[in-house]
């Protein structure tokens, strides 16, 4: 009886080191450096790319759980964004991205370049009404009249939705306007909603100044305008 326990006891020590070790091994293969995997296929609702420090570089994500952005540092408010990627610059502030959708109302597809520590300045863009098939798609560039806005800018947009008349929120919105805090329409190279088809390009006030363009009607056209929308010279 004695030498069948103390053989049920070697046993159990054998086993309890061999076990030991195997799980030893299995940890030192999900925590050990450099160690690369290969799938055949993932689903995943979001991807972080970091550097070693833990610092953000991109994120790749679902609409749900995609990330609001950061500027100088610091996280925005949680907002509504469609699935795409966030890029991140080395002071952990937003700097571009690619985000796309596309729904029985409406269809995009926009690929961002943002001025560094504020918001886009460029644009790969593609937008359509999928109901009236009415699109526009090309390339957009925006200017900021004022430098290091951003800040100034969000505020002036958080105080308009505190606002509920119309008259007082055009009010504000043309005072921010004045007050140089929001982007102008620069250029556009692409297609128009419509139809016309070139280049066009808008003085630092966002008033259009130059068009060439050929419109839905095959009629190559150059036009100058001053700074009011009339036309002043044609070719």
């Amino acid at each position: 009886m004695g030498e069948k326990i103390a053989r049920e006891i070697k046993f159990l020590k054998i086993y309890s080191l061999v076990l030991t070790l195997v799980l030893l091994f299995l940890f030192y293969l999900i925590i050990k450096p450099n160690r690369k995997s290969r799938f055949q296929e993932i689903s995943v609702e979001r991807i972080n790319v970091v550097e070693k420090n833990g610092n953000l570089r991109l994120v790749i994500s679902n609409s749900e759980r995609q990330h609001p952005g950061s500027i100088n540092g610091k996280e925005l408010p949680s907002r509504e964004r469609a699935a795409g990627l966030i890029f991140f610059n080395s002071v952990g502030d937003e700097c571009g991205g690619l985000i796309y959708d596309g729904t029985e109302k409406e269809a995009g597809l926009v690929l961002s370049v943002d001025k560094f520590r504020d918001d886009q300045v460029m644009q790969l863009q593609y937008m359509e009404d999928t109901k009236s098939k009415n699109r526009k798609y090309g390339v957009q560039l925006w200017d900021y009249p004022k430098e290091n806005s951003f800040n100034e800018r969000m505020k002036g947009f958080e105080e308009l939705e505190k606002l509920k008349n119309k008259d007082e929120i055009q009010k504000a919105y043309d005072k921010m306007k004045e007050d140089s805090l929001l982007m102008e329409d620069r250029l556009f190279l692409g297609r128009t909603y419509n139809k016309d088809i070139g280049l066009f390009i808008n003085d630092k006030k966002g008033n259009p100044r130059i068009k060439v363009y050929v419109d839905d009607n095959n009629n190559p056209k150059i036009e100058f305008l001053d700074d009011k929308g009339k036309t002043i010279q044609t070719r």
